[in-house]
């Protein structure tokens, strides 16, 4: 099992920039891709950004040229750097690692399977 623990969130206006991070322990090695994800009230959970232990990515339209997912594999750690921030952005950040996932495609399109999740780290902008 992977623990994955988020940081970085916090408040800021639009047009802003944050940073968030995720520790990755416990069955790191396991960890073959990971993502982030959001969820805002009254809203279903979405995908923001994804990574292959290739460096290979993928983005929701809605963050297109705004955020940039990256990794430091030596460290463990998972990044999520977000800039122009907008108030539509207000949402819980998770970081999270797929066990698995469906078909026999990479793991930047396909549907995951279980997987481990951090707790969450909140973001909020205003306008």
């Amino acid at each position: 099992q992977v623990q994955l623990v988020e940081s970085g969130g916090g408040s800021v206006q639009s047009g802003g920039s944050l940073r968030l991070s995720c520790a990755a322990s416990g069955d790191s090695y396991n960890i073959r891709c990971m993502g982030w994800f959001r969820q805002a009230p009254g809203k279903e959970r979405e995908g923001v950004a994804r990574i292959g232990t290739d460096g290979t990515t993928s983005y929701a339209d809605s963050v297109k040229g705004r955020f940039t997912i990256s990794q430091d594999n030596a460290k463990n750690i998972l990044y999520l750097q977000m800039n122009t921030l907008k108030p539509e952005d207000t949402a819980m950040y998770y970081c999270a690692a797929p066990r698995w996932w469906y078909g026999y495609g990479n793991c930047l399109s396909s549907k995951w399977g279980d997987t481990d999740w951090g707790q969450g780290t909140q973001v909020t902008v205003s306008s």
